[in-house]
C-alpha cells in the first residue's frame, strides 16, 4: 500500500524505506514520464544515503517509458531548475532530495522544461492517481543513461547576476549543512576568506536535520562567526535551495528582513519592480518595497506557488521567510547561491557591517517567530481558523494563505503546514509587548497549556 500523504502541495516527500522506497520511486518516475511526456531529462540527487538505490529507481522507470536521462550527479536543487531551463535538450528534470528534512526522509522534487514546478495544482495529484491506479509502461525503445557535468554552466550564469568586481576581501563562515555547497562557491575563486563548516557531504547529517532554522543548529555557525572574527556568517539547507545570514555578532538575520531587503536593492534597480512575498510576515517587506518605489504582492507559501505567481506577474524578486529566495533572472526560481552572491555585493559597495545594515529591521519590525504546534487527537486545523476568525471578527481578514488578521499595532498568520502535521503561526507588531501579548492569546485557543 501507497501512503498518499508522500504526495504533497508541491513536492513528494516520506520516510524512506517505509513511505519512500525504490518500487514507489520507479512508479512515480513511470507516473512523470506519463504526465509530461518528456523525451530526455535531467536527474540529480542530493547527499542522502538512500539517494543513490533511489536515484538508480527512478532512471529505470524513466528508461522503461522511452525516456533519456542525464545524470547530473549530486547536485544542489537549483542546479536542477538551471539544468531544465539552459539546456534546449532537455524536457524535465527530476531530484531525489528531501531537503532539510531529517536523514530518513527522501523525497522528489519535479519539473517540467524551463524550470516550471510541478505542484499540486499542476500535476502532482495526476502523477498521484497514476500510481494509485497502477500505471505501468515500457516502451519498445528504452531510454538510455548519460552524463553530464553542469556545475561550471551553473556558476557561469549564477555569476552573470551580480558584479564580481565589487566583492571586497570579506572573511565569511560557510556551513553547508553537509551538501556539494562549499565546493561549489570555491570553484568561483571569490576574494573573499572561507571558514568552512560542515563542508564534507554526508547523507547521514551526524549532527541531525539540515534545517538551518532549527536552534540548535545555528549555534555553531553563530559562535564561529564570533571567534573567528568573520564580517559574516552564511548557511544553507540540505540541498542548498535556501539560504542564510548571521551578522559578524553572529545574530540570526529572519529571512523575513533579508527578504524585505533584497526586495528593496531590486525595487531600486529596477523602477516599479514587482517583488513577491509571503503572507507569513508581510510590514516589512511592503514598506521597504514600496518606499524604494517598487510594488509588493502577497502569495501563497510554497515555491511551486510563488514561481506560477512569479511568471504571471513578471516580478523580479519574491522571497519567503523560510529562506527561499526567486529571480526572474534566474528563470524566475529560486536559487541559494545568489542571494549570497548579492549580499556580498552589496555589503561590500556599502561599508557596512551586517549589523549596521539590519539595525533598523530589529528595531522597527518585531516579530514571534515561527512557532509550530503539532495538533493532538481531536484537534482540527480548520476548526481552529474558523475559531480564531470569529474571535477577531473586527480586524482585517484575509485568506490568502489560511487566515490572517491585521489590526494597526500587530497583524497574526495563522497556516497548516504544506508539508508536516503542523499548524503554522507568526505574529507581528509594532513592539515585542505586543508580539508577545498577542502569541499568547492566539495560542491559548488551541494550546491549552497556554490558557491562564
Amino acid at each position: 500500500m501507497i501512503n498518499e500523504a508522500i504526495f504533497k502541495a508541491y513536492d513528494i516527500r516520506g520516510i524512506y524505506p517505509d513511505e519512500l522506497n525504490e518500487d514507489v520511486v520507479y512508479k512515480i518516475a513511470q507516473a512523470y514520464a506519463k504526465l509530461v511526456q518528456p523525451k530526455r531529462i535531467v536527474l540529480g540527487r542530493d547527499v542522502r544515503l538512500s539517494g543513490p538505490s533511489l536515484w538508480k529507481a527512478a532512471a529505470q522507470g524513466l528508461t522503461d517509458h522511452g525516456v533519456d536521462v542525464i545524470d547530473i550527479g549530486v547536485i544542489t536543487t537549483d542546479m536542477m531548475y538551471f539544468a531544465t531551463a539552459a539546456y534546449p535538450d532537455v524536457d524535465g528534470g527530476i531530484t531525489i532530495s528531501a531537503s532539510h528534512n531529517p536523514k530518513e526522509y527522501n523525497g522528489l522534487k519535479l519539473m517540467r522544461k524551463g524550470a516550471v514546478s510541478i505542484s499540486g495544482d499542476t500535476g502532482i495529484n495526476d502523477i498521484k492517481n497514476f500510481v494509485l491506479e497502477g500505471y505501468a509502461y515500457k516502451d519498445e525503445k528504452p531510454g538510455h543513461i548519460e552524463q553530464r557535468e553542469i556545475t561550471d554552466d551553473y556558476l557561469k550564469k549564477c555569476a552573470s547576476i551580480f558584479d564580481i568586481s565589487a566583492v571586497k576581501p570579506l572573511r565569511v563562515v560557510a556551513n553547508g549543512m553537509f551538501g556539494p555547497i562549499i565546493e561549489i562557491v570555491r570553484k568561483l575563486s571569490l576574494p573573499i576568506t572561507l571558514v568552512a563548516l560542515n563542508e564534507k557531504p554526508d547523507g547521514s547529517f551526524p549532527k541531525g536535520a539540515p534545517d538551518p532554522l532549527l536552534k540548535e543548529n545555528q549555534t555553531e555557525t553563530s559562535e564561529l562567526v564570533k571567534t573567528s572574527k568573520a564580517d559574516l556568517g552564511v548557511a544553507w539547507d540540505g540541498d542548498a535551495d535556501r539560504f542564510f545570514i548571521f551578522d559578524e555578532n553572529g545574530q540570526w538575520i529572519p529571512g523575513y528582513y533579508i527578504t524585505a531587503f533584497l526586495g528593496a536593492d531590486f525595487a531600486r534597480k529596477i523602477p516599479g519592480a514587482k517583488i513577491i512575498h509571503d503572507t507569513r510576515l508581510t510590514w516589512a517587506t511592503e514598506d521597504m518595497v514600496k518606499a524604494a518605489g517598487g510594488v509588493p504582492l502577497e502569495n501563497k507559501v510554497g515555491h511551486s506557488f510563488l514561481k506560477e505567481r512569479m511568471r504571471k506577474e513578471d516580478a523580479v524578486f519574491a522571497g519567503e521567510m523560510s529562506g527561499h529566495y526567486y529571480f526572474r533572472d534566474f528563470y524566475y526560481a529560486d536559487n541559494g547561491l545568489i542571494p549570497f552572491l548579492l549580499i556580498l555585493e552589496i555589503i561590500s559597495k556599502s561599508g557596512k557591517k551586517i549589523s549596521e545594515i539590519f539595525e533598523s529591521y530589529f528595531s522597527k519590525y518585531f516579530i514571534s517567530g515561527e512557532i509550530n504546534t503539532k495538533l493532538s487527537p481531536g484537534q482540527n486545523a480548520t476548526d481552529i481558523l474558523i475559531e480564531l476568525e470569529k474571535k477577531y471578527g473586527d480586524a482585517k481578514i484575509e485568506h490568502i494563505d489560511g487566515l490572517s488578521v491585521e489590526y494597526p499595532d500587530w497583524r497574526a498568520n495563522i497556516r497548516s503546514s504544506n508539508t508536516e502535521p503542523l499548524l503554522r503561526l507568526n505574529v507581528e507588531g509594532k513592539s515585542q509587548n505586543i508580539v508577545d501579548e498577542k502569541t499568547k492569546e492566539i495560542l491559548s485557543v488551541f494550546r491549552p497549556e497556554k490558557r491562564e
